[in-house]
């Protein structure tokens, strides 16, 4: 898995490149295998294709009770610039570690 998200650096756009099978999307904090239709579609996964280790847990609907709570509408308002990133919900801040252990734990893309 982690080969396969280095992979990522190997094109501006994982999406156009048919060479990469896994992208992860650090805002959310999710994996996904891209969909090839011109846009950054992908389908969420939760385990590793190859290992079927556990994947973290997404962060989407935390993202989105985040602009709630900030009062801010995603589709239609600007998005504080920290929340465009992980710098939201990094590790660093909440003291949890994301390495790569055994199945039936997180892996991680760091």
């Amino acid at each position: 898995m982690r080969a396969q998200l280095d992979a990522e650096d190997r094109t501006e756009d994982p999406w156009d490149d048919p060479d990469v099978v896994v992208v992860y999307m650090p805002k959310f904090d999710e994996y996904g295998l891209p969909v090839r239709d011109g846009g950054s579609s992908m389908v969420v996964i939760g385990f590793c294709p190859w290992c079927g280790s556990r994947l973290p847990e997404s962060r989407r609907d935390a993202w989105f009770d985040a602009m709630e709570r900030l009062g801010v509408d995603p589709w239609e308002d600007d998005v504080p610039e920290e929340y465009l990133t992980d710098a939201w919900w990094k590790p660093e801040q909440d003291g949890t570690s994301r390495d790569f252990v055994e199945p039936e734990r997180v892996v991680s893309p760091v």
